[in-house]
């Protein structure tokens, strides 16, 4: 479903879509604030008055995990300001993301890390089917444990800066230009085992990742270093909370 546009009012138009949960923040004692990354009009926020306060109706604050897959009848005025949520249905009823340590570790971190770098209220259609695609491909799967760190340098490629491989066999790989050099640089670089196993999950498929073997200590530092390289490529990105918690978990 590419999003159906329904006029309101000249000032408003109800919108039919699929969106992904980001992030919900509670809002007074009885309402939530939620972020979504929505496929017919990239991130909105709506503000959604009540609902942990609803015994009945239609839409529940159990909706709204982090990642949860759903399909919307919202109304946008386009004013930068919170938007109005009408209906919500889940679209995808996930197994195993929510309820498994690991991966409920893993969709929280994403979640942030999508936040923190996808701004735009304009659609991209492909960027979203990526999202969309690899959580479910996370949430049918057992072999998962580095999903997080080739999910992240193939989200670099939609944010336009996924590295540069035309220079694939020099011994460095410079963070902040998004290039393999020779020398090291001034900048911060990987090399060495950090080098070889980001060259390892570079432009493989989510299948791929079942035969690339990486240790703990050794998965901890490159993510660590993918969480510095978008935030040497993006500008005001923060680092996720989020992230010492996956680290804990996974060590």
């Amino acid at each position: 479903m590419g999003g159906l546009l329904v006029p309101e009012n000249k000032e408003t138009m109800q919108v039919t879509t699929k969106a992904i949960v980001l992030r919900a923040i509670k809002y007074g004692e009885t309402s939530l604030i939620v972020k979504m990354y929505t496929l017919s009009s990239g991130i909105r926020s709506y503000m959604l008055k009540g609902i942990l306060a609803a015994k009945k109706g239609k839409m529940k604050a159990a909706y709204f995990q982090p990642l949860a897959q759903l399909e919307i009848v919202a109304v946008h005025k386009d004013k930068g300001a919170l938007e109005h949520l009408k209906e919500v249905r889940v679209s995808y009823h996930c197994q195993s993301l929510h309820t498994h340590i690991a991966k409920n570790a893993i969709t929280f971190f994403l979640a942030e890390m999508i936040a923190n770098s996808i701004h735009e209220e304009e659609p991209n259609k492909e960027l979203f089917q990526f999202i969309e695609a690899s959580l479910q491909w996370l949430d049918a799967h057992d072999n998962y444990a580095n999903f997080h760190l080739l999910f992240l340098l193939t989200l670099s490629r939609f944010l336009g800066f996924y590295p540069e491989e035309k220079n694939k066999d020099f011994p460095y790989f410079d963070l902040l230009e998004g290039e393999f050099v020779k020398e090291p640089t001034l900048n911060s670089f990987l090399e060495g085992r950090e080098l070889f196993y980001f060259k390892s999950i570079l432009g493989i498929s989510f299948d791929a990742i079942e035969g690339v073997r990486i240790g703990k200590n050794d998965r901890k530092n490159l993510l660590n270093n993918l969480v510095l390289f978008y935030e040497l490529q993006l500008q005001g990105f923060r680092k996720p909370k989020s992230l010492a918690v996956l680290n804990e978990v996974f060590s």
